[in-house]
């Protein structure tokens, strides 16, 4: 088995509902993205996945998120802006691109940092 991670970084505004504490308020992030993806063979070239490639799907669904506040974003409208729902997000919207790797990949995780000391992830069945 091989994995490789790519991480990327954007700033987004938030608020958490159904939340009592602090984070109910309006207030932001930079948020870390890290995606990891498995395969069981490398293509041609030796590689797994091109990290150009990663970077560039990341940087698609970044650049709807990046310096927004979540909460007027699909689906954070009615989705809760957490940690754990953008981590979701990140696989769901990434994973449609992968077909069109050389060698069959797939995500295994997602993990998302909202600050340096805590992170939540998605791991799908």
């Amino acid at each position: 088995m091989f994995e490789v991670s790519v991480e990327q970084t954007f700033a987004a505004g938030h608020a958490l509902r159904n939340y009592k504490g602090a984070c109910e308020n309006v207030h932001g992030h930079n948020f870390r993205v890290q995606v990891t993806l498995a395969g069981e063979q490398l293509d041609q070239t030796g590689m797994l996945v091109d990290f150009l490639d990663v970077k560039g799907s990341m940087r698609n669904v970044i650049a709807r998120l990046d310096h927004q506040f979540l909460n007027e974003i699909k689906p954070f409208d009615v989705r809760n802006p957490s940690a754990e729902n953008i981590a979701e997000y990140f696989y769901e919207e990434m994973s449609e691109g992968l077909a069109a790797n050389p060698v069959p990949v797939r995500i295994t995780e997602v993990k998302v940092w909202e600050t340096d000391i805590q992170s939540a992830s998605y791991r799908p069945k």
